[in-house]
């Protein structure tokens, strides 16, 4: 696997910080431009490459992403996968739209162009691969491009798992290219059963999507307090606590675990992005009242404690 590299606005002024970020996204993906309302712009994205996967993980203010149509010079068709990691969006291609909430992928034809609005608390997991191995594995994958795909189903869940966890162990197996060639093998046959699952019918997919995502913005606002449960959320919302819990049942989680989860990802982003920040401090800043609790989840959740992990990444 490539070695992951990172980059920042945060060093650069201001002023220059659009300009920094559209010259990175076209050398990402080519014909890639992004445009913003938001003064003093802050962005970061993480990218490595599995073989013939180029692996982006980009998060940014608010923002609107356009991919201008382009043709491959290598003559060889992609496809780009859009996976909704935080936050929300809205995706465009020609006289198609869809809105994205945490969990939800898209599939596009990487030089037929898109666009994406960008809420501010966005993340996404974007991978460019190329078409051929995921036409193999589906052949109406025609079908399916250019909609939003449910990740609910367990196919869909599972993919999910295994993305956020070529992310979290992406600096391992360099150079090795039969590892790097049976990781991508198993990525299209997993990214296949997911986009399989997404085309049957969920349960209460349309009558919970637009609470839900009132829902998952609610909780990454209020992510840091320690009070946040079942009951806070319902209150906040005017609804039953019954509600809330169907919307997470619906996703194939409970309200408890996804705050969790969430705050066990934020952790292990802030430990790596402040060095200085004490493990402590961390814990309480996201809402663990015990740091004895917060490490054991930590380690739990990523295989080490936040310390190694702060070491290893």
């Amino acid at each position: 696997m490539g070695v992951i590299e990172r980059f920042s606005t945060a060093a650069v002024k201001p002023a220059g910080r659009l300009d920094f970020w559209n010259q990175l996204c076209c050398e990402t993906l080519t014909e890639t431009y992004v445009d913003t309302d938001v003064d003093g712009f802050r962005a970061e994205m993480w990218r490595w490459s599995i073989g013939d996967l180029a692996m982006i993980r980009p998060r940014s203010d608010a923002s609107v992403v356009r991919r201008a149509p382009f043709a491959s010079k290598r003559g060889e068709r992609s496809v780009v996968l859009h996976f909704q990691h935080n936050g929300r969006s809205r995706f465009s291609h020609q006289y198609r739209q869809a809105e994205l909430g945490v969990g939800d992928f898209v599939l596009s034809d990487a030089e037929a162009g898109y666009k994406f609005d960008l809420s501010p608390d966005h993340e996404l997991l974007v991978v460019e691969m190329p078409r051929a191995p995921l036409e193999e594995r589906l052949s109406s994958l025609s079908d399916k491009l250019n909609c939003r795909l449910p990740g609910t189903s367990p196919g869909g869940r599972l993919f999910r798992e295994f993305l956020l966890s070529l992310w979290r162990q992406g600096h391992q197996g360099d150079g090795d290219l039969d590892l790097q060639k049976g990781i991508s093998s198993v990525f299209f046959d997993m990214l296949a059963l997911a986009v399989h699952g997404a085309t049957t019918p969920v349960r209460n997919e349309t009558e919970h999507w637009p609470l839900r995502s009132h829902l998952l913005g609610l909780v990454e606002l209020r992510l840091c307090e320690p009070d946040l449960r079942t009951t806070t959320l319902a209150e906040a919302l005017g609804v039953s606590p019954r509600t809330i819990q169907n919307v997470f049942a619906a996703m194939g989680t409970t309200p408890s675990n996804y705050i969790l989860e969430r705050r066990l990802a934020r952790a292990a982003d802030l430990l790596r992005a402040d060095r200085c920040m004490p493990v402590t401090s961390i814990a309480y800043e996201l809402g663990f009242n015990d740091s004895a609790y917060f490490a054991r989840c930590f380690r739990r959740r990523f295989g080490t404690s936040p310390s190694g992990w702060r070491g290893d990444n």
